[in-house]
Formats: C-alpha cells, structure tokens, sequence
C-alpha cells in the first residue's frame, strides 16, 4: 500500500481542504501516515498570509525529501496560487496546485512519479467563478466538524494577500451545505461550525440567498444540536440577521468579530469598510439580543503609521468592548500589498511592547468574562479527555473541565460553573 504524508499551514479552511484531500488518498487506496514518517507522496497545504510562512512550506519541503528523497512532494494552496514560477523553483517540488483544481491531486501525484517530470496546474485567479466541491465524508474530530460553504475575498485589505491567493468569492450551492450536514449528523456529530475565507458574503454571488438562508436550513436538520458560525465581518450583523439566530435554538452565541485596530485612522489605512462607532453599534446589537454572547477578535499592532495615539486609542476600545479573548498579531509586512509599500514602517522593538501590553490587557478582560460565568449552568459538548477531566466548549465558547466517571465524548450536558483557571472554567456536571 501506498503512503501519503500532509502538512498543514494555516487556517480552518486549509485544515478542512486537507481533510478532503486526504479522503481523496484513501479512496485510491493510500495509507494516511504522519508527516515525519517515510511516505511516497508528501502534500504541503500552504499559506501564504506572512512570508514567514512562505518560508516555513520550503523548509517543510526540504525536510521530507531527506525522510525520503524518492517521494513525490506536491504543494498547494495560497502559496502555490500566489507564487507559482517560486515554488516550482524549489528543488525537490514535483506537482503544483493552486486554490482550485485539488480534487485532481491523486492522479498528477501519480502521473509526476509515472512520467518522471514536475506538473504546475495553477491556473489566473480570474477564471475561478464557481465554488469548488471537495467534499469532506470522514472528519477527524469526534464531536464538531467544520463545513466549507464559501470561498474567495472582494475586501482587498491594504496588509492582505488572500484576494489574490483565493480569487473572488464563490459561495457553496445550499443543497451540497445541506447534503453535507446530512452525512455528519448521521456520524454522529452534533456541532457543525460554517466556514470560509470570507463567510459573511456568503450569498452575495448567488441573487437572494445569504447567510441566513443557510442557517434556517440546518436548522431544521435533527441530531445537529449547535451552529457555530467562524470569523465574520461587522457588516453581516443587522436586526435581521439576529432575529434569525435567536430565532434558532441552535445557534451558539459567539461570534469572532473581526476588528484589526481600535483606530479609526488605522482602519482607513487597513481598507477596513468601517469605523470604530459602527463596529460598537454592532457588539451593542449583538448584546441586546445575546446578553452573554462571547465576543472575540483580531488586532493587528505596528500597522505602517499607527502612532502612540492610534494605538492608545485601540487600548481604550477593546477595553470599552469587553472582549472576550484577542489573538494578537504583530503586523508583518506581505509582499505584494499595499501596506508594505507603505512609509512609515514601524520597528519591531516599538510592535513588541504594544504586543506586551494588548496581550495584557486582553488576558485581563478574558479572565473577567471567565469570572462572570461563575455560579451559572451552561452546556458543554465535550470533546476529549484530558488527565482524568474531559473538556470541551460552551455555547460562547469557553473551555470548560469537568471530572466525570463515565465516558461523556460526544455529549452535550449541564454543567454548573464552579470556578476558573486560567484559560478554563471549571464544572461540575448537572445543575
């Protein structure tokens, strides 16, 4: 039996393509093995989001061909789409594939190794106009599985090279959604989280149908108990919009709510589509009808031109928003952007100390939130299990621990809140 190796960079939607490709493997009768052990054919899911990671998929290439000099290597994804003439130049490379064309992976992995010669199928971001199907039928997550329904971006962030990795946006036609939720509530799964490069244009290319459309449909679908929608834009939130979720007894109330900067200046620089105020009128509309919806984020310090001021003013922001956690990210100029053309590139020492004191601030405000759910019952679905506690998540997402005598993996219970530690809350099952 053949062997194949992968290795993953990057987001959720990589980590889902992944998933589909390794299924395409197997169905040829590959054997999935890990990716430092001996394989035939080595498959890179790339990112290209920094030119860190640019460069950890070389590294990650140079390193298998010693595992196994005679295997097929076989990079994809933003990377690949990106800078193709540069990844076909690394020595040891034999297939190339961009963000489309991956359902074609096994039969030009075996034809580089047939005919003994390097395969480059990217193809111009222009011609990609429909959603490319690749299923996922066998997730490797017990309890919540992740379902691609869009891909592509139109947002052309100043500091972002997705737009041109993944090309414009192609929503998922309904009815494969709906097949695929299908096949995962028969598998058990209870929570499924809706996924995309850009999920709150979701819609946009079909006439009518949006992301609302798609939730009252799973909705519907006994045996999925939660909805969990994956980073969205302020814009997509509208009364509208959460009356249909509160409308559902499904839909977990968190929401990653994208921020960048808590500086109206910044966010002009970054081609962010709004300002401070509109985004606090949205975490206000979502409070009003979630009260203790968890509300996290990204922030990027050291954008090109953010002063003291447009960074103290980001400080006060998320402390009058009251995140519930922040993923912090020092800006790292992208080539190909417009920020890294940008004047007034900040030095690393300056985006290292504002990173210090946001992390700070936002463990801060994480363990407040953490403390405010004391005293509560939320349901769990517990996921795995960890030094005698299982874990796992509450609806605003929060990890919770719980000591238990049987196995409860895959169940959704009460839990009442006794304490908290650190980036846990602690429980005890029942009311």
């Amino acid at each position: 039996m053949n062997k194949v190796a992968f290795h993953t960079l990057g987001c959720k939607v990589n980590q889902y393509e992944t998933e589909a490709m390794e299924k395409m493997f197997e169905d040829k009768g590959y054997a999935i093995v890990k990716e430092d052990e001996a394989a035939d054919v080595y498959v890179i899911n790339t990112c290209t989001v920094t030119n860190l990671s640019d460069r950890k998929s070389r590294q990650f290439i140079r390193r298998v061909k010693k595992i196994n000099h005679n295997s097929i290597v076989a990079v994809v994804g933003c990377y690949s789409q990106v800078s193709p003439e540069e990844v076909e130049n690394i020595e040891g490379v034999d297939v190339i594939i961009g963000t489309s064309d991956r359902n074609k992976i096994v039969e030009l992995c075996e034809k580089a190794k047939d005919d003994n010669q390097k395969i480059n199928i990217v193809r111009s971001i222009k011609t990609y106009d429909e959603f490319e199907e690749i299923n996922v039928d066998d997730i490797k997550s017990m309890t919540r599985a992740y379902i691609k329904i869009q891909d592509g971006c139109n947002q052309f962030c100043s500091y972002c090279i997705i737009p041109y990795a993944r090309g414009p946006i192609r929503s998922r036609q309904i009815h494969d959604i709906i097949d695929e939720t299908e096949k995962l509530k028969s598998a058990g799964f209870k929570e499924v989280v809706l996924t995309g490069i850009h999920v709150a244009s979701y819609g946009k290319d079909l006439g009518d149908t949006r992301l609302d459309s798609v939730i009252k449909e799973i909705d519907s679908i006994n045996g999925i108990e939660r909805i969990r929608l994956s980073s969205v834009e302020p814009n997509l939130i509208t009364e509208e919009f959460m009356n249909v979720l509160v409308g559902s007894n499904k839909v977990c109330d968190h929401f990653h709510l994208s921020l960048q900067s808590g500086s109206d200046n910044i966010l002009k620089r970054m081609n962010r589509k709004y300002t401070t105020d509109e985004y606090r009128e949205k975490v206000e509309l979502i409070r009003r009808y979630m009260p203790n919806a968890g509300i996290t984020t990204d922030i990027i310090v050291g954008f090109p031109g953010e002063s003291d001021e447009d960074f103290e003013e980001t400080l006060q922001f998320v402390k009058d928003i009251k995140f519930s956690k922040i993923q912090v990210f020092k800006y790292s100029p992208r080539k190909g952007t417009p920020a890294a053309k940008f004047e007034d590139q900040i030095h690393g020492t300056i985006k290292n100390q504002r990173s210090e004191r946001l992390i700070q601030l936002a463990d801060d405000l994480m363990e407040k939130f953490y403390k405010k759910q004391i005293g509560s019952t939320m349901k769990v679905l517990f996921e795995e299990v960890n030094e005698g506690y299982y874990e796992g998540y509450t609806s605003n997402y929060i990890r919770v621990k719980s000591y238990s005598e049987k196995d409860i993996i895959g169940q959704l219970l009460d839990v009442k809140i006794i304490d908290s530690e650190g980036e846990y809350l602690v429980g005890k099952i029942g009311r």
